[in-house]
């Protein structure tokens, strides 16, 4: 499996005055009729943080979770260097992990949709199962190719789990 985006949240418990930093900052999005954020894009790790005036932020396109946190701590930077106060430590939390990769393994998707529960399959609409689990819980993607994806996880240890669960499910129940 292959992390390809990690959304993390953060609490900088100190209002930001996004005009200001806008008015100071490069390579910035801040139109404030459009949209109440700001967008900060890095190259190094390369992300997009919103970040709003009540101090959160929402991180995207981090490839792991420390990748994610390495962003917020240089979008705080930046901040710091334009003005902006930081008191206290940011409270992150990862909001969301989407991975993907291959079970190595053809999958009948007519088969899994009358066998395993907490399945949707409308090929009609969609090419893929929707598959969801309850422990962890993550909703995974399934294709005939064998190939997944899992999103909900908020941990790269619940990825893992899931792929495992699933395919120890597909053995079991002569699916794969």
């Amino acid at each position: 499996m292959t992390v390809q985006n990690v959304v993390t949240s953060a609490n900088l418990f100190n209002r930001i005055d996004l005009v200001k930093a806008a008015s100071s900052l490069d390579n910035i999005e801040y139109e404030p009729e459009q949209f109440p954020g700001m967008v900060i894009r890095l190259d190094e790790p390369k992300t997009a943080t919103l970040v709003f005036g009540s101090g959160k932020l929402v991180c995207t396109g981090a490839k792991s979770p420390e990748e994610s946190r390495r962003a917020i701590f240089k979008i705080i930077e930046i901040l710091r260097d334009y003005g902006t106060p930081m008191e206290k430590d940011p409270d992150i939390v990862v909001q969301n992990i989407v991975a993907s990769g291959d079970l190595e393994m053809k999958l009948n998707l007519d088969d899994i949709i009358l066998t395993l529960p907490n399945c949707e399959y409308e090929p009609e609409q969609f090419p893929g199962l929707i598959y969801r689990l309850k422990e962890p819980k993550v909703v995974l993607l399934l294709f005939g190719s064998g190939k997944v994806v899992c999103t909900g996880a908020k941990s790269e240890g619940d990825v893992i789990k899931a792929i495992e669960r699933v395919k120890k499910s597909l053995i079991e129940e002569g699916l794969a």
